[in-house]
């Protein structure tokens, strides 16, 4: 009887005590969202963010699920329909194609100042320069090689319909007429997670092939708002009066994908706000690995081993 009471009340106090670091953990979690919406009210324009804590299977945000146009981040889209039509046999990345003059854009990149049929490159060094010097010459021979519409069927199958790829780059009359490509920060966020998680239908292989050119260290408000030395995938982009970036961090113990869309301001304010967003996150997540259910901190390797 007397043993049967001590469980019972042993039971009680380690059930009080979940009880009781759940309400620290939503306390930190408010600071968080907080943290979020104070960045977003500061901006002049609109700003719209979402997080995915990975682990915890939790999104914070404000103005997640609204459209945004999308500058060069759409550039993720193309890259993840590349992997996904390769799998099915649709692609080969390996494949060449000449660098032509008729095929020249402005923007950023090193491809326009390349000569006239003289060199080739693969989809795959096309899809590197795409994401890590923005190269939109590099972009439109992709788009091209990988068909606007195949990308968006791609979307929707992930389950990601609103994200559009609607036109190639430098196109002004285009977005004159409001013909954007567009995103909402959730379902970017969640496109990002995935791609860290491997969870989409592509080889291992081929994932670690795209996580690599996502990884390659390249300028941006998520890599500059991450201290040095933590894995960051990403993707800026820029238009006038527009910024965005997507990205996920994997944040040992505790990884995170996020996406932030500003628009109706000025591109330097809302990669500053974006940054920010970026700074905040690191705050939270960084608390939150390798801790202990009390809050306290251990080594993250060790308490994987004692939770496992």
């Amino acid at each position: 009887m007397i043993r049967s009471v001590c469980l019972v009340t042993a039971l009680l106090l380690m059930a009080t005590a979940g009880m009781a670091q759940e309400a620290h953990q939503e306390i930190l979690a408010n600071k968080f969202q907080q943290g979020i919406e104070r960045i977003a009210d500061d901006l002049p324009g609109v700003l719209g963010v979402a997080v995915v804590d990975i682990d915890g299977n939790r999104v914070f945000g404000v103005n997640e699920s609204e459209i945004f146009p999308q500058g060069s981040a759409i550039k993720i889209s193309i890259l993840t329909a590349m992997y996904v039509r390769q799998e099915r046999g649709e692609m080969d990345l390996t494949r060449s194609v000449p660098i032509r003059k008729a095929d020249r854009v402005g923007g950023s990149g090193y491809l326009t100042h390349f000569s006239d049929g003289d060199s080739a490159l693969s989809l795959h060094d096309l899809a590197i320069l795409m994401i890590t010097v923005s190269d939109n010459m590099a972009t439109n021979i992709l788009i091209e090689q990988t068909g606007m519409d195949n990308v968006n069927a791609v979307m929707a199958d992930l389950g990601f319909g609103d994200i559009r790829l609607q036109r190639r780059m430098i196109r002004q009359e285009q977005s004159a007429r409001g013909n954007e490509n567009i995103a909402t920060p959730t379902s970017a966020a969640k496109l990002m997670q995935r791609i860290l998680r491997c969870d989409l239908p592509i080889s291992g292989e081929a994932c670690a092939e795209m996580q690599a050119i996502l990884a390659i260290r390249h300028a941006g408000p998520i890599q500059a708002g991450t201290p040095n030395g933590i894995r960051v995938l990403q993707k800026t982009g820029s238009i006038a009066g527009v910024a965005t970036s997507w990205g996920v961090v994997d944040l040992e113990g505790r990884p995170y994908a996020l996406a932030m869309m500003g628009n109706y301001g000025d591109t330097a304010e809302i990669n500053d706000s974006i940054r920010q967003i970026t700074e905040l996150s690191h705050w939270y997540f960084s608390r939150l690995a390798g801790a202990t259910d009390y809050g306290t901190r251990v080594p993250v390797k060790l308490l994987e081993r004692v939770r496992n």
